[in-house]
């Protein structure tokens, strides 16, 4: 009986340390990858603001000329259907 006891306690103690340095790998790999993640995001901001934001002008001169585009679709595809009931089958 004593045997068994001593095997439960020696056996809880092993389960606890097992936990304990698992939890410590743990908290080492998340801090690893904070401050991972801290220098990532500071190259993104980097590359944000030294490369993105001078194309910004571009960007929304591009969009407008796409906006200009779209809004003449329709009159287009009225124009093309009108020339496709003209044709002969």
């Amino acid at each position: 009986m004593t045997t068994l006891i001593i095997l439960t306690v020696v056996l809880a103690l092993i389960v606890i340390a097992v936990l304990a340095a698992a939890l410590i790998k743990i908290r080492q790999d998340l801090e690893a990858t904070s401050q991972s993640l801290t220098t990532l995001a500071a190259a993104l901001t980097t590359v944000e603001q030294e490369h993105l934001k001078p194309l910004e002008p571009a960007v929304r001169a591009i969009n407008a000329q796409f906006e200009t585009i779209l809004s003449a679709l329709p009159g287009i595809a009225a124009k093309a259907r009108v020339v496709a009931e003209r044709r002969p089958r």
